[in-house]
């Protein structure tokens, strides 16, 4: 068990000043393999913007996603952790709040990671189906197509 959330926590998040377009954070997520980027004014943490915001607060909305930014969208404040912060921190704030990703922000509010259920999960719990759904490669996109079926086994 790793005690200290900058030993678990995935740096290198993707970061975007607030006047990025929903489609550019879109793309982000896509090249990266992500489900969220975090949103900066300057070099300081504004918010956080998930792909579910993208389908549930955006597209199903009807917002443009050309226009709009991520910075009218982005959920504002959110809760954070320090690189030195105790990973039972962490997941007490996850438990309370019932969010399933945390910045971690250096002194001044600088993003430096972010730390994720499935960090938690690969650490707490390896053997778990959390944990090997978590580590597992990504699907890629476009799809395979599916092997062809033999005629002659129908």
């Amino acid at each position: 068990m790793h005690g200290l959330v900058r030993n678990l926590m995935t740096r290198g998040p993707i970061c975007l000043p607030a006047d990025a377009t929903l489609t550019e954070a879109a793309e982000h997520m896509a090249d990266h393999d992500i489900g969220d980027v975090l949103v900066l004014d300057g070099d300081t943490l504004r918010g956080i913007l998930t792909d579910r915001d993208l389908v549930v607060r955006a597209i199903a909305a009807g917002l443009d996603m050309d226009s709009t930014t991520v910075g009218q969208l982005a959920t504002g404040h959110p809760l954070v952790l320090g690189p030195e912060d105790p990973v039972e921190f962490a997941l007490r704030l996850m438990r309370q709040h019932a969010v399933r990703r945390l910045p971690v922000c250096a002194e001044g509010g600088r993003p430096v990671g972010i730390l994720t259920l499935g960090d938690l999960a690969e650490d707490r719990a390896p053997a778990s189906a959390l944990a090997a759904i978590c580590a597992a490669e990504p699907t890629p996109w476009p799809p395979e197509p599916a092997p062809a079926v033999p005629t002659n086994l129908l």
